[in-house]
């Protein structure tokens, strides 16, 4: 065995280098901006709500998936003629409710013979509606409170409402945003005509 000569392999050491941390920093900042903004985006914009009924038929049908902007409220003011997603009597454990606004806080609605009075004048719809036979509690005049919507579906015949006691005016604490987008029957994909 003396011609065998055995050379004992050396081991390199890798040596650390910083400059290695620049891109793997680079690149976990950028995961980490995606995400919050999916995040954001999902939790303000994306919030899917689907249609339970059809009292908001022909604009939303039952089934349909809705998103709900969540932000768009504490920006601007809920506005008549908005199709806003809440809860009524902020009832935790009732479905969501979808239905548009037509009386804005301080306003005195009343509905008689079919039309709706905002403040003794009446009040002319630019989107299909059906007609009201029955006014409810709207028989009477109702004077909204400073944090009071009065709501309608847009099918009045098939509509629990603001007509409805069990509904009655919903506190601007209850409504948790406003409809923007149907995401699905694929038929009916795209932006909220409001």
């Amino acid at each position: 065995m003396r011609g065998l000569k055995f050379r004992r392999r050396r081991r390199r050491r890798s040596k650390f280098r910083i400059e290695m941390l620049k891109p793997v920093a680079v690149w976990t900042g950028k995961i980490a901006i995606v995400c919050l903004f999916a995040f954001v985006f999902v939790w303000y914009f994306g919030q899917r709500v689907a249609v339970v009924g059809d009292s908001m038929s022909p604009i939303l049908s039952n089934g349909d998936v809705t998103l709900v902007n969540r932000i768009v409220y504490d920006a601007t003011a809920p506005k008549r003629g908005d199709i806003i997603v809440f809860k009524p009597k902020g009832n935790e454990n009732s479905h969501y409710y979808i239905k548009r606004i037509i009386g804005l806080p301080g306003e005195t609605v009343q509905i008689l013979e079919g039309e709706i009075y905002i403040d003794g004048e009446k009040l002319e719809e630019d989107y299909g509606v059906s007609e009201i036979t029955d006014p409810g509690i709207a028989a009477e005049e109702i004077e909204l409170a400073g944090d009071e919507f009065f709501v309608l579906g847009d099918d009045r015949e098939n509509s629990e409402d603001s007509r409805m006691a069990d509904v009655g005016a919903v506190k601007r604490s209850y409504i948790y945003g406003k409809v923007w987008f149907i995401v699905s029957p694929w038929e009916d994909f795209g932006l909220v005509r409001s």
